[in-house]
């Protein structure tokens, strides 16, 4: 797997919560949801964020280069039976 970079406003937007998020598969695609909806598996990459962790699944770690601020959007949970 590659490097996948994370956006400033991600961080920005983890480092103001202080908790941790993955990186999960939606209806919409990939979005960031706290692990308290959808917990974070051994399987998955891991990106230290202060003192928080951004899980990548690992199915998403094989299409995205990057995690953007568009994966924070409510909607594509929210719409979708998954979670």
């Amino acid at each position: 797997m590659h490097d996948i970079q994370v956006d400033q406003s991600v961080i920005d937007y983890i480092l103001q919560n202080k908790r941790d998020y993955r990186v999960s598969t939606s209806c919409g695609g990939p979005v960031i949801v706290p692990v308290e909806m959808k917990s974070p598996k051994d399987s998955d990459l891991r990106v230290k964020v202060g003192q928080n962790t951004l899980y990548i699944s690992r199915v998403q770690a094989r299409y995205i280069s990057r995690v953007t601020a568009d994966m924070l959007d409510r909607s594509r949970y929210e719409s979708c039976s998954v979670f």
